[in-house]
């Protein structure tokens, strides 16, 4: 995927679902792996030409689990004049050493959440932009079926009401190869995931059924995402036609 490909898609979510407004101060949260940094490489360049005025930061909540070479990060931020936060955290020796968690994603991703909404907060954001793609929306809604039986999904933004910040999901349009493509081709600077639980958690294995249903039942995906953005879900908002 090129980058005038990305830009597309980006200002397509963005103007569907009005993700943006006038004075926005967004916070992008940056893991180190492909999909954050396309968002991060998507908005800085979004930013150049888009009619409303934004500003952004980079928050990267460290785990502490070591293993984990920000600087390429840091690098790119400079590059981009994009100002970037390392919040170090021992959330990974909590999950690991102290609780022993078997399962550990839900709470990791809840305490995550928290650190880096505290520091999007102290940086005067309003907004948080997470890296969901295409791909993550059909996980999720799959997961929610098997596991919780119910159609769910998140929503392309969402409101937090204990502290007034709006999360908003970009690249919602994305398909998780285009990701892939575009991370390839500009040579993002990709850091290793260090978490011991990578490739080994519930959401790794709803994406490899849905690789196989896919596979078997060519199309799958896209009926997928139909189904999710025609469904009418709880707490989604209508899209707008206005550019």
């Amino acid at each position: 995927m090129k980058l005038q490909r990305l830009l597309s898609l980006l200002r397509q979510a963005i103007d569907q679902y009005q993700m943006i407004d006038d004075g926005d101060h967004i916070a992008i949260g940056i893991s180190g792996g492909k999909d954050s940094l396309t968002l991060l490489w998507g908005l800085h360049h979004l930013q150049r030409f888009y009619p409303k005025k934004f500003a952004l930061s980079a928050i990267t909540v460290d785990l502490g689990l070591g293993n984990l070479d920000l600087e390429p990060v840091k690098q790119l931020c400079d590059e981009f004049q994009v100002p970037y936060e390392i919040v170090s955290t021992d959330i990974g020796k909590i999950l690991f050493d102290v609780r022993k968690e078997s399962n550990p994603c839900s709470l990791c991703a809840k305490m995550r959440k928290g650190a880096l909404n505290q520091k999007a907060l102290e940086l005067g954001c309003n907004k948080i932009a997470y890296a969901h793609h295409r791909d993550d929306l059909i996980e999720t809604v799959m997961m929610s079926l098997i596991y919780e039986g119910r159609f769910h999904a998140f929503s392309p933004f969402t409101v937090l009401d204990r502290t007034g910040l709006t999360v908003i999901r970009p690249m919602m349009l994305a398909a998780e190869a285009d990701v892939k493509g575009f991370s390839n081709k500009y040579h993002l600077p990709v850091c290793k995931n260090p978490c011991p639980m990578d490739g080994h958690t519930r959401r790794e294995y709803v994406k490899n059924l849905i690789r196989t249903l896919d596979q078997e039942n060519p199309g799958l995906r896209d009926r997928l995402f139909h189904a999710v953005i025609t469904g009418n879900l709880e707490g989604w908002p209508s899209p707008t036609e206005e550019s």
